[in-house]
């Protein structure tokens, strides 16, 4: 994905490594019960097992800048734009503090709302 050249040679970051930095950060957020899958099956969310919660995000090079869509499913209950918000804002400073790299923006996108 995102590449660096050095002295010593070619750094490359895969975008699995940017799922799972981003995937951690979203997990820490408050509000949020898991990470879904894109595709809705039958209309519902399917909460991921911790083992494949990258695959609710997706990581691109898009002009030397990182775009990444997250798949979530929140807390039924809670105010969905702060959560939202709070998940852009941790996942672009744990990328761009992890990588170097300029995060262009963090896509939320709320699969579902479950009652715990």
């Amino acid at each position: 994905m995102a590449g660096e050249q050095t002295q010593l040679g070619i750094i490359e970051i895969s975008p699995a490594a940017v799922a799972t930095l981003a995937s951690q950060a979203v997990l820490t957020c408050y509000g949020v019960v898991g990470m879904s899958s894109p595709s809705l099956r039958h209309g519902l969310a399917e909460i991921l097992g911790r083992e494949n919660y990258r695959r609710g995000v997706h990581a691109r090079l898009v002009d030397d800048e990182i775009v990444i869509d997250l798949y979530v499913v929140l807390e039924y209950g809670t105010r969905i734009s702060e959560v939202a918000q709070n998940i852009m804002h941790n996942v672009k400073y744990a990328v761009e503090h992890a990588l170097g790299t300029p995060v262009a923006s963090v896509n939320v996108h709320v699969q579902g709302l479950r009652v715990s």
